[in-house]
């Protein structure tokens, strides 16, 4: 079996491309970083460490590179013999991967399945890509291709490494595919195949990135750097705590998870974030600003459920404080933010980027 993954990164490698070759897949990466590509063509293997003590270290075999830039002939050929290809390239990029895959889903031999699935932090982004494939060349090439929208969590931080192609993640993954958009019967091990994705989306959504999000921009004020600075501090943790808790209420109020459930989760995923042996950088961490404070993202829309519906959403509000001032000039998302800002002032960006209303900027506003 032949898999093309668009994305060579730590993410790529680390997560999507271990769990493909655990399912036996020869793994094909594509992607424009000339110097990594080199080295998985050089290598043809690389290892993957587990992120705790003692933890394991995989090795990763059966694997090729493709500069997506120079070699359109065997990149043509990868996709014409691929059972199923994937992407970790950020939502942003999909359109361009798109028009890369679409001029030759054609050429593929006729009755051979394909499942085509975008590996990304965002909401249905397989339907992103499937579109933006359909705009290149119809869906008439869509025969016998699934497309099925999934949900991913790994914590993969930046890092360097002697090895290039080597990479630390933590033990926890989850790999959630919509089964009904699944093409054929032959489904991945290690996976979660649900009839609806949705509220797999929005648990992550709401409990891993807003708590990421939570640490970042709160442990920022308190002068820490790192995740695993931050975590020692029991005024973060409790605050974490708090806008987990608000963030509880909307997803036992949406869907089925149960109180006692989400609960569960909540401690496993402090757990995460306390990993000694996993940190990350609260900048890093806390990027994309913009994207983090939109309406329908982390903080926002939780947010505004809660006041609509009468809960308690003081954390959450505290939170979008927090990231108002979060500082981190290295981000264009925060430096663009700032000048918004600076020449209108935090309410008027709310109102406008955020989408929030008299009442709850009243009251956000207060905290400033």
């Amino acid at each position: 079996m032949k898999a093309v993954h668009f994305g060579a990164g730590n993410i790529g490698r680390g997560f999507i491309g271990k769990v493909l070759h655990d399912n036996g897949y020869e793994i094909t990466f594509a992607d424009v970083n000339e110097e990594i590509i080199d080295a998985l063509n050089r290598d043809g293997k690389y290892t993957v460490h587990i992120a705790e003590e003692n933890g394991g270290a995989y090795e990763i075999s059966g694997v090729a590179g493709i500069n997506t830039a120079k070699d359109a002939e065997n990149l043509a050929q990868a996709i014409a013999e691929a059972d199923i290809i994937t992407t970790a390239v950020g939502v942003n990029i999909l359109p361009i991967i798109a028009k890369t895959i679409a001029p030759h889903l054609e050429k593929r031999s006729e009755g051979k399945l394909l499942n085509i699935i975008a590996c990304e932090n965002a909401v249905l982004a397989t339907d992103t890509l499937k579109a933006a494939i359909a705009a290149e060349v119809g869906t008439h090439a869509f025969t016998n291709i699934g497309f099925p929208n999934s949900a991913v969590d790994r914590i993969v931080p930046m890092q360097k490494n002697e090895n290039i192609l080597d990479v630390k993640v933590e033990p926890f993954y989850e790999w959630v595919i919509e089964a009904d958009n699944w093409m054929g019967d032959d489904k991945l091990d290690g996976v979660n195949y649900v009839p609806d994705l949705m509220p797999y989306i929005e648990r992550k959504l709401f409990t891993v990135n807003t708590g990421h999000a939570a640490i970042a921009y709160y442990g920022k004020t308190l002068g820490y750097t790192s995740v695993s600075e931050a975590m020692q501090d029991d005024e973060v943790v409790v605050f974490l705590r708090n806008v987990l808790n608000e963030t509880t209420l909307y997803l036992t109020e949406n869907y089925d998870f149960t109180q006692a459930e989400q609960s569960q989760y909540i401690d496993k995923i402090i757990g995460r974030f306390k990993n000694p042996y996993l940190s990350d950088d609260l900048d890093r961490v806390g990027r994309g600003v913009l994207r983090k404070l939109g309406p329908n993202d982390r903080i926002i829309k939780p947010l505004v459920y809660l006041h609509e519906n009468g809960h308690d959403h003081d954390a959450l509000s505290e939170l979008v404080v927090h990231a108002l001032k979060f500082d981190n000039e290295d981000d264009p998302e925060q430096v663009e933010m700032n000048q918004i800002i600076s020449g209108k002032g935090m309410t008027h960006f709310l109102s406008e980027h955020s989408g929030l209303e008299k009442e709850l900027l009243e009251e956000i506003e207060v905290k400033i």
